[in-house]
């Protein structure tokens, strides 16, 4: 909402929002439609959003390499939207305003990460832009709020910490770090509403076992617990074990992993070990807090998330080392991640396994071809596995969009070398592969089920093709292939609760089954 009468919008159409609406309510109960914006880039996706102190509106035009931010002023919602620097090639940006200045968050500091400039709004092109703030090497910054006068910015140290940034916009020699909690590996931002204080930052801190901890900050007075008195609830999150290391990949670069257990890691030599990964799309490693994942902690299992490169924990340069013809370095980052695992001492090939969605799909079924013999099992949901076959068809949905992650494998004849030397459906080989169970749905608009099923069928003749020319290979017997298709068109599981619950449960199900785990008793319930 600009004003209390002046709406804008953007609509979905198919998985692009590309158009923006003005709505006018006028005091005779009548209304008003009105076209703003129309982006006629396919591969560029158009959001609408207010400015923390709720004085400019911002129309954002993303696409996988490039911004373009227009603003309107709220008092003026009826004027035309002014582009603040027009997209080019590689240059990333987003906005926030404070007294009558834009607070520019861009990819223009060293080794193109994210550094912090300022304009004023009546000049906002980018030859006015003055640096504001520039991190330290090796800390990424990943995300910036206005509060009051204060500028905020959540940022990953090498480490692979969470820490808050806080500098006076009044007064930029005034600057802080403020240390969060180690277990912290998620924060997720509250905007303020009407009746908010504008001046306070409310936040939550969560991990994967970790649940959800209200925090406020204000900038001037430091880190406060919003629900101070609930002493028991904060030291119930120290009783897990986050630890973070470091594993040394193929070409030497040091790849975070981040470990979560309930015994000292000197005695996980003989606990199940769950391994999680993603890389791509420059986007972090789920780490919010997840009831399941605590289930697995209190039943003796640890965790283990790695943050390969193409995703985005060590800053853009991780995803762009990572994308197209960086591809195949995820896959060696996680293998990485298993070697130094093991040589730890935490777990064991045939203790672990391996989850994923989507994209993750693809390092872990990769390396799968590669090194079968490194888990048992592996879990994958919605999983993308026809890397060569989807990018070849620009009719699809996500096809040309995604050549900037993946690469052109018609129009390049080097992207199709590299597509198809990692790509898991044509990479499958005769060989006692780990069980999987592959969950897909029927109507994901995103990840093809042809390529699931394509997938399934292939490695299942691989399987057979393997045990049949090696009968008594190790008298070990036939990995499970389990295709479970499940109706619905949500990439990212079925909506109902229920139905939530019955996946999940038969994902456990198959993890303690083929792990050879006895299945956890149902716990009682408590007496009044």
């Amino acid at each position: 909402w600009a004003t209390d009468d002046v709406l804008f919008y953007t609509t979905l159409e198919g998985l692009r929002s590309s158009s923006v609406f003005r709505l006018h309510l006028a005091s005779d109960g009548s209304s008003k439609i009105t076209s703003v914006y129309e982006e006629t880039h396919p591969d560029v996706f158009v959001e609408v959003a207010l400015s923390r102190d709720r004085q400019i509106l911002t129309i954002n035009c993303n696409s996988r390499t490039s911004s373009e931010v227009m603003l309107i002023d709220v008092t003026k919602s009826y004027s035309e939207p002014l582009v603040i620097q027009p997209r080019q090639l590689d240059l990333l940006y987003h906005v926030e305003h404070w007294k009558g200045l834009l607070i520019i968050l861009v990819n223009t500091g060293p080794a193109q990460e994210y550094q912090v400039m300022q304009a004023p709004v009546s000049e906002p092109s980018m030859a006015s832009w003055v640096t504001l703030f520039a991190p330290s090497p090796d800390t990424a910054i990943k995300d910036m709020d206005v509060v009051g006068d204060y500028l905020l910015l959540v940022a990953n140290t090498p480490a692979g910490k969470l820490t808050l940034n806080v500098m006076s916009l009044s007064n930029l020699k005034e600057t802080h770090i403020i240390q969060l909690p180690s277990w912290a590996c998620a924060i997720e931002t509250k905007k303020p509403g009407l009746a908010d204080q504008q001046g306070v930052l409310e936040f939550l801190l969560s991990s994967p076992v970790h649940p959800p901890v209200p925090y406020s900050l204000d900038p001037g007075k430091g880190l406060l617990l919003s629900d101070a008195g609930n002493q028991t609830y904060l030291e119930n999150q120290d009783k897990y074990i986050t630890t973070r290391l470091e594993a040394c990949s193929q070409d030497g670069t040091l790849v975070p992993v981040t470990v979560f257990h309930a015994v000292p890691v000197e005695d996980l030599g003989q606990v199940p070990l769950l391994v999680h990964v993603y890389g791509a799309y420059g986007r972090d490693l789920n780490m919010e807090f997840c009831p399941v994942k605590r289930f697995l902690l209190e039943q003796g299992w640890a965790l283990a998330y790695c943050h390969i490169r193409g995703g985005g924990e060590r800053g853009l340069s991780w995803h762009r080392r990572g994308r197209v013809e960086g591809k195949p370095r995820g896959v060696e980052d996680l293998q990485a991640c298993l070697h130094n695992l093991f040589s730890l001492g935490v777990s064991s090939p045939s203790r672990a396994a391996l989850t994923a969605c989507s994209a993750g799909a693809v390092p872990v079924a990769a390396l799968c071809n590669r090194n079968p013999n490194k888990m048992r099992a592996v879990t994958l949901q919605a999983p993308f596995l026809d890397v060569l076959g989807t990018m070849e068809k620009p009719n699809l949905p996500l096809t040309l969009e995604d050549r900037e992650e993946w690469g052109d494998p018609v129009g390049n004849l080097n992207h199709r070398h590299i597509i198809a030397s990692y790509c898991p459906l044509h990479n499958i080989t005769p060989q006692h592969y780990p069980s999987m169970l592959l969950t897909a749905y029927s109507g994901d608009p995103r990840v093809p089920l042809e390529g699931v099923l394509k997938y399934a069928k292939f490695i299942k003749k691989a399987i057979h093709a393997h045990f049949s020319m090696k009968p008594n290979a190790g008298c070990k017997s036939a990995p499970k292939i389990v295709l479970n298709v499940q109706p619905g068109v949500n990439h990212l599981g079925p909506e109902d609760f229920v139905q939530r619950l019955e996946e999940e449960a038969f994902r456990l199900s198959f993890l303690y089954t083929e792990l050879g785990l006895d299945l956890p008793l149902p716990r009682r319930k408590r007496k009044r």
